[in-house]
């Protein structure tokens, strides 16, 4: 394979292995409303940020209005998010989690949750830091942000 000894393929396996099984229960309860991981990430997105514009939210997950469209109508006609003109600019829609988007959210985020909380069990926060470090690092440096604490 020439280069190979270069190529860190169990880090690259365990975050393999490690997003399979994050995204795994949210999957579960997604499957069962008819959804995927694109209205997971938009309903995430919208709970955490109510009043989110879509010029935002196509931004935070660098996808065409077009990826968006279909999703954020099913999440709309289904009753999950609503869209409500900006109030300078009637053409901007900002986004709002309904009671049901933002249950929808909670449910998806609790197994996730457990999962951090197991992984991150015995570590202080000095290797609390050292996990969001890395996973920081991860991100493209033009797309970070200050991280939530």
């Amino acid at each position: 394979m020439g280069d190979a000894q270069e190529i860190d393929f169990e880090i690259i396996e365990l975050l393999f292995f490690a997003y399979r099984d994050f995204i795994s229960d949210p999957d579960a309860i997604l499957d069962r409303s008819g959804f995927g991981r694109a209205h997971h990430r938009v309903v995430h997105f919208v709970n955490r940020e109510p009043g989110l514009t879509v010029a935002a939210l196509l931004e935070t997950l660098k996808i065409t209005k077009q990826s968006l469209a279909r999703v954020l109508k099913e999440l709309v006609d289904s009753g999950y998010v609503a869209q409500v003109a900006g109030p300078e600019d009637r053409r901007q829609r900002r986004l709002y989690p309904t009671r049901r988007g933002r249950e929808l959210a909670l449910a998806l985020a609790r197994p996730q949750s457990c999962r951090i909380a197991n992984a991150l069990e015995g570590l202080d926060e000095s290797g609390r830091a050292v996990v969001k470090a890395f996973l920081s690092g991860m991100i493209n440096p033009a797309a970070r942000t200050d991280s939530p604490e």
